[in-house]
């Protein structure tokens, strides 16, 4: 027997008054009146020519026949509903998904996550660094870290941190001994990678004129032109942001000259037509923020955004993500800790 589409409502209903074993307990788990409930059953009785529940004067009890039918639909029930939580995880459990550059990742992400992770033991992020996951269409990230100009289609974007450009080298390079001017870099092996500017923009910054650029090596991420760097290859212009775990380990050191301010910025950016407060999901951003990045500049939030500088939290960047910002929640939003509302869980710090 093949049921109709339109009985499907009246098995669900069947299920949960097989389950409580009582009609009106079933009404009320269901939001519906007991003469519903009633009379959901009996049309599925009517279909089936057989008597699903025993009716006597406590309540009801299933037959052997509606017992059969009660299992089978309760297993057909839970296989749906584990399928559909597969589809769309549930907001308490779906990690915040953020994607970003790898050398972002690598050298300025990273180092900050076990600051994070401290101060957040039970949230889990979903870091990505693949091309293919900075697509943001419906599924995909919740927030991303861009480097640009701040405008792309579709998507919000909130400044981060500005970048500057400057020349870095191994110590043990040889030439490094006799090195005391800009003019002199041109005389070391160079290596470039694929960023807007490159070794040209910086010896103009540095008032060097009619230099002759020798053949360098090319790398299309800056990550390997770091570690080449590092090696001893060359001298590569690096990303202040990038270079600092380097210059820190004495692995790199800066070059004379100055420091050439970058064209594009970092962005924490979002889709624009998904609206962070009805997904709540996508506390994806991690969470409390310039903590994680910076904890002297800011302790209200970890990415020192524009609501936050400004002392206005509930523009908070984050905030707006966090999935914890249900009214009895509120204690756990892990994006509002230590900012200006009321949540003094964290000790301030001063620069």
């Amino acid at each position: 027997m093949q049921l109709r589409p339109a009985l499907l409502p009246a098995l669900g209903v069947f299920a949960a008054a097989a389950r409580h074993q009582n009609l009106a307990h079933a009404a009320e788990k269901l939001h519906l009146t007991a003469s519903a409930v009633s009379h959901h059953v009996r049309k599925l009785e009517a279909l089936l020519g057989t008597t699903l529940f025993q009716r006597h004067a406590r309540g009801v009890k299933l037959t052997a026949e509606g017992r059969q039918l009660a299992d089978a639909a309760s297993a057909a029930l839970a296989d749906i509903a584990a399928v559909a939580g597969n589809l769309h995880p549930q907001a308490d459990t779906a990690p915040p998904r953020i994607t970003t550059l790898r050398s972002l990742s690598y050298y300025w992400l990273l180092p900050r996550l076990p600051r994070f992770c401290q101060a957040h033991p039970h949230v889990r992020l979903d870091i990505q660094t693949d091309a293919a996951f900075s697509r943001f269409e419906d599924g995909g990230p919740d927030l991303g870290i861009r480097y640009g100009q701040g405008e792309w289609p579709g998507l919000t974007s909130h400044h981060l941190m500005d970048d500057a450009l400057f020349p870095v080298a191994s110590p043990a390079l040889p030439q490094l001994a006799t090195l005391h001017h800009p003019e002199q870099i041109a005389q070391l092996p160079l290596l470039t990678d694929m960023s807007p500017q490159g070794w040209r923009d910086w010896f103009r910054a540095a008032a060097v004129r009619g230099v002759e650029l020798p053949p360098m090596h090319t790398f299309n991420d800056s990550t390997d032109a770091m570690r080449a760097a590092v090696y001893g290859v060359g001298a590569v212009l690096a990303r202040k942001h990038i270079a600092q775990p380097y210059l820190q380990r004495y692995e790199l050191v800066r070059l004379p000259g100055p420091a050439l301010k970058a064209r594009y910025s970092y962005y924490i950016v979002h889709p624009g037509h998904r609206r962070p407060a009805r997904r709540p999901a996508s506390s994806s951003t991690g969470s409390s923020a310039r903590r994680w990045t910076n904890a002297r500049r800011c302790r209200r939030c970890l990415l020192n955004c524009w609501g936050c500088r400004r002392g206005r939290a509930r523009f908070c960047v984050l905030a707006r993500f966090c999935r914890s910002l249900q009214p009895r929640r509120a204690k756990w939003c892990i994006a509002r800790t230590g900012m200006q509302s009321g949540l003094k869980s964290l000790p301030q710090t001063t620069s």
